[in-house]
């Protein structure tokens, strides 16, 4: 019985895929389950695995374009354990020995002829290959995936579409730290993950969000669409592009729920098993170029959001606190904002509110 493959549905949006790396050859055994190739899209890569166990047989190639819903193969469960290996062909007879009888005189001449004879000259040796062209440079090229070629279009149309501007501030980490090391044993006895910085800046831009909400509002046309609900986006980085996993409701999550639905998003993206319903939607992003160690950046919109929160590494400055010098683990912060919808008093106030919050965290309840 053969088992039809199709693309599978993967979002509202995506009508079209892809065929990426192929991962398991036609024509070899499949387990149900297995994974047998790639599948980019404008959004997000998909593995899609074996129906059942069989024989595999497609119809694609790698760079193929493929629809929704599209037979792409099928495999053969009756042929399971069955493999195509190719059949061996016989070796040809060896001929008989020729016949000697009449033969052995001339053969026994032309030996003679051969050692009397004067001997040859040497052939003279063979000019020297010439040599290979000097190159100035190597290069390797690679067609670019869906999922990049979607990224940069996305990154140009930013640049050209909207108003973005970009704010800086600093931000003493001490408070948050201390809470850390305060409660992270009893926080991770309770719930079972780590309490991580992430928790509390999505609180933090919750916070904020709900005091300046142009910044969780976005452009339709020529209206102002704002939003009365708090889906943050966390970027996520993986060998094969940025992912921007959204958690929703954001404002009603704990800090241990906020923080598991982190870190399952975060395996799912470098897994390539996330979901394109659970990248869409979002209405503010964060991300955190601190954990690649860099110092300051600028963060581009996520469009159609129109405010993106830019974390950076921790370190170790000193500060004037109470009128005296201290060591302070310091964070600087980044707001990219499209200019377009937020004006720049209110940008720098929302990053002032998330500035005083993080430096004053006891007002969030750990609900230990």
């Amino acid at each position: 019985m053969k088992v039809e493959i199709k693309v599978p549905k993967m979002g509202e949006s995506i009508v079209e895929a892809t065929i990426g790396t192929i991962l398991k050859p036609p024509g070899s055994q499949v387990k149900e389950g297995e994974e047998i190739l790639e599948l980019e899209t404008e959004k997000v890569n998909q593995v899609l695995a074996a129906p059942a166990s069989g024989k595999l047989d497609l119809k694609v190639k790698q760079g193929d374009m493929v629809k929704i819903d599209q037979v792409i193969g099928s495999v053969d469960s009756a042929a399971v354990g069955v493999s195509a290996a190719p059949k061996q062909e016989a070796p040809p007879p060896k001929p008989a020995p020729a016949p000697t009888t009449g033969g052995a005189r001339k053969k026994a001449d032309e030996y003679i002829a051969e050692i009397t004879a004067p001997p040859k000259k040497a052939p003279a040796p063979a000019a020297a290959p010439p040599p290979p062209p000097r190159v100035s440079g190597r290069e390797t090229r690679k067609k670019m995936s869906k999922l990049r070629k979607v990224i940069a279009e996305r990154l140009v149309q930013v640049k050209n579409e909207t108003a973005m501007l970009t704010t800086f501030n600093e931000v003493d980490m001490h408070a948050v730290m201390k809470v850390r090391s305060e409660n992270q044993e009893a926080f991770q006895k309770k719930y079972g993950i780590k309490l991580g910085f992430m928790s509390f800046f999505v609180k933090a831009t919750v916070s904020a969000l709900q005091q300046f909400p142009d910044i969780n509002a976005r452009i339709d046309k020529d209206e102002i669409v704002y939003h009365h609900f708090y889906d943050i986006g966390i970027a996520v980085s993986t060998d094969k592009g940025l992912f921007v996993p959204v958690v929703r409701n954001a404002d009603q999550l704990s800090f241990a729920e906020i923080e598991k639905q982190i870190k399952s998003y975060a395996e799912k993206a470098k897994n390539g098993t996330i979901t394109v319903d659970e990248m869409q939607g979002g209405t503010f992003t964060i991300t955190n170029g601190g954990t690649f160690g860099s110092m300051l950046s600028t963060p581009i919109l996520n469009p159609p959001q129109s405010g993106i929160l830019g974390m950076h590494n921790i370190v170790k400055r000193p500060v004037v606190v109470n009128d005296e010098i201290a060591i302070r683990p310091i964070m600087y912060l980044a707001l990219s904002y499209d200019h377009r919808i937020v004006d720049g008093k209110e940008a720098i106030s929302f990053l002032m509110h998330i500035k005083n919050v993080l430096e004053d965290p006891a007002r969030f309840l750990l609900d230990l």
